[in-house]
């Protein structure tokens, strides 16, 4: 039997922003969703206009992520909130090790 694994990706321009509506429509969100990590600061807008948002498109990662952990293991908000700024301390820190490593 052969199992076959079907894997997606996105090219990311870090110069690049994309509307809010862009976002919902690749990240596999609702709008409200969206919405609900702007407040909880996951997600940071380019601009203040919360009608027309823009976002560096790489908020789509972070938006796809938060996908997958609400869907994996069942997070309201708040859950998906902590998740994602846990995860993101983690990666801060492996980073740090990381360039610790590197001077040594």
């Amino acid at each position: 039997m052969t199992t076959v694994h079907i894997s997606e990706s996105i090219w990311l321009n870090s110069s690049d922003i994309c509307s809010l509506a862009h976002i919902v429509e690749v990240s596999g969100l609702a709008e409200h969703d969206i919405l609900d990590l702007v407040e909880a600061g996951i997600l940071e807008p380019t601009n203040d206009d919360p009608h027309n948002y823009f976002f560096r498109v790489d908020c789509i990662v972070v938006a796809r992520k938060a996908r997958r952990l609400r869907e994996d293991f069942d997070l309201n908000a708040d859950g998906l909130a902590l998740a994602l700024n846990l995860l993101r301390r983690v990666d801060m820190l492996e980073q740090d090790l990381a360039s610790l490593r590197t001077r040594k």
